[in-house]
């Protein structure tokens, strides 16, 4: 029986790459809550006679507090996940996988 050759698989790299992702995102999207709730208005007061008669300022700044929330929510993810990836190995090895099961369908 031949010696098999283990591969490495980057195991923290993974969390902290999606850590970034939800990071990123979350302050963008947080920063953008916050710019509609303190200065920014719905398109539709362009284009309406009279503003704020389509969208109601009540309704904009939920919709502006959710994103906000949201937005602090996912950077609050990326936080525990870079946290999280403190506690995982670098790397693993393993066997590679047989050929047959690389695919779904053989």
């Amino acid at each position: 029986m031949a010696a098999e050759t283990l591969r490495k698989v980057k195991v923290r790299g993974l969390a902290r790459l999606a850590s970034l992702i939800f990071g990123g995102w979350g302050i963008l999207v947080g920063l953008k809550g916050l710019y509609d709730v303190l200065w920014g208005e719905p398109e539709a007061n362009i284009y309406a006679p009279q503003p704020w008669g389509f969208v109601s300022k009540e309704a904009w700044l939920r919709y502006g507090g959710f994103e906000t929330v949201y937005g602090l929510a996912c950077a609050a993810l990326a936080l525990c996940l870079w946290r999280y990836s403190r506690l995982l190995p670098e790397t693993v090895e393993r066997p590679p996988r047989p050929p047959s099961t690389i695919f779904l369908n053989d």
